[in-house]
């Protein structure tokens, strides 16, 4: 958003982070042209920002100063004394798949979902799927809702280095989450190394950022059979660097999947072994749709679109 305001705008990046956590703030905002006010408290984070959520008091004013408008965060949603109210929704996974978060993710996420619906005016999503989503189950206008799709980060790229294994491989990430579905992942390429013994699956539960695009690059396939996203970044990365991707049929990835991803039904492992062979025979032309369609995603295109919800629901 920051490059999207070009002056225009005065961004000032506010949080209650704890003190161990200021350095990581600090060092996220750093190369960016934001007025920063970091306000770092012990003994947790958390503590305080829960207790100011509900308190209501004081206004987030008396720390930012005066504002037009206030976006606020997933666990934090202070009192404000005037401008427009704005949050983000990624998605309404823990109203959809209770079962599948923490029991403190889920109160802390419907507590959000019910003061956002009663005192936005503004909410941000991250795809189409989302904002219908958010209409209906939280009964908020749709027509005050801003869909700003987010962008690629410039390390993915097809440039770089690769990583390698002994053999060709499937990349998952976060196995261990259930809604990414490995069971029936991991039966599908079994399926397919009945014919293709060489192929393994590696799924990391947890990869460095900077280690992400070369295992994204030396993916024979990328494998996203997740039961159900707010948007799928993981599939538009994986597309900007050059791997053949295999996504869930569920419409929620729909937009990150573009026309450039071989779909699946998340419930069939045969489907999802179908469409693993499909996207390691179609290598050469799934790789440079892939490139084109995560191409369309960018931060400042995200930027443009938060912008130009406030100045609509300013008008």
């Amino acid at each position: 958003m920051a490059e999207a305001a070009e002056g225009r705008h005065e961004l000032v990046a506010f949080g209650v982070v704890s003190m161990r956590a200021r350095g990581h703030v600090e060092a996220a905002l750093r190369d960016l042209d934001v007025e920063p006010r970091i306000v770092a408290l012990p003994p947790s984070a958390h503590v305080w920002r829960t207790i100011w959520s509900r308190a209501g008091y004081p206004p987030v004013e008396r720390f930012s100063g005066p504002l037009d408008v206030f976006h606020f965060s997933d666990w934090m949603y202070p009192a404000q004394r005037a401008g427009l109210r704005s949050t983000l929704i990624h998605d309404l996974v823990p109203l959809h798949f209770p079962d599948l978060v923490h029991a403190r993710t889920r109160r802390q996420n419907l507590a959000k979902y019910k003061h956002a619906a009663q005192t936005c005016d503004v909410i941000v999503v991250n795809s189409e799927y989302t904002a219908n989503d958010v209409a209906e189950h939280l009964e908020f206008p749709r027509e005050r809702i801003v869909v700003a799709r987010p962008g690629v980060d410039e390390r993915f790229t097809p440039d770089g280095p690769r990583h390698e294994e002994d053999e060709p491989y499937v990349l998952m990430l976060s196995p261990a989450e259930p809604r990414k579905n490995f069971d029936r992942l991991a039966d599908a390429v079994d399926l397919v190394r009945a014919r293709r013994r060489e192929l393994q699956l590696v799924a990391p539960d947890w990869v460095d950022d900077e280690q992400l695009p070369a295992l994204y690059r030396g993916a024979a396939v990328f494998a996203y059979p997740s039961l159900f996203e707010g948007f799928g970044m993981p599939i538009i990365e994986a597309m900007a660097c050059g791997a053949p991707t295999v996504a869930s049929a569920h419409p929620s990835l729909d937009e990150a999947s573009g026309a450039a991803a071989v779909r699946a039904d998340p419930d069939d492992a045969e489907a999802i072994a179908a469409a693993i062979r499909e996207a390691l025979e179609r290598r050469e032309e799934l790789v440079p749709a892939g490139i084109r369609h995560a191409g369309r995603f960018t931060w400042r295109a995200a930027g443009e679109s938060f912008l130009a919800g406030y100045e609509g629901a300013s008008a």
